[in-house]
């Protein structure tokens, strides 16, 4: 399947987990189209570009190890993501790879993960942070910052901070989830 191909077929995908299954499987049974993905993914104009992060998400959703090729060109681009509709999944896979990182079971994500991959999903989740994005990607973002704050002992000050700054402006689920994570960060 070629680029032209794969974003053709992008129009079909939805929100609906049948269809996000659906284009998450040919992922995984055809790895060689993930980097087309991601060319898609970061065409961060275009309308498609949210599609190729929905199926992003699922694939990693159900096969975290098929991101790990990738994950030079995933951190490096990251940043560039603007639409609403694909910030969510990229924040998404962050707390993802974030889990996975910190999970007590050996796995594949532990190793391949490095530093340079860790400072770029932090700096990425502080922009989601402090800027004007929906709050699933906050959300996302929080838990993620409070993970690799285990290994970066600056991430967890200035994540507090961010939090109890923003606490009083924003919605009641930005509330909830802050609630859960200053929680945590005042126990340490």
């Amino acid at each position: 399947m070629t680029i032209e191909q794969l974003y053709k077929e992008l129009n079909y995908a939805n929100h609906s987990r049948e269809k996000r299954l659906f284009y998450a499987n040919m992922m995984i049974n055809n790895p060689e189209l993930i980097p087309k993905l991601l060319d898609i993914l970061f065409l961060v104009d275009d309308k498609i570009s949210p599609r190729a992060a929905w199926v992003l998400e699922f694939t990693c959703s159900e096969n975290m190890e098929t991101i790990i090729p990738y994950l030079d060109t995933f951190t490096e681009n990251m940043h560039k993501i603007h639409l609403d509709s694909a910030v969510r999944p990229a924040a998404k896979i962050c707390e993802l790879l974030a889990k996975h990182y910190y999970a007590k079971d050996d796995n594949a994500i532990k190793m391949a993960l490095t530093k340079t991959h860790q400072n770029r999903i932090i700096e990425t989740c502080f922009d989601y942070m402090i800027n004007d994005e929906k709050v699933a990607a906050k959300a996302y973002s929080m838990v993620t910052l409070f993970l690799f704050g285990k290994d970066f002992d600056w991430v967890h000050p200035e994540l507090k901070t961010i939090l109890e700054r923003d606490f009083n402006i924003q919605s009641a689920a930005f509330k909830a989830r802050a609630r859960q994570i200053l929680k945590k960060l005042n126990r340490k």
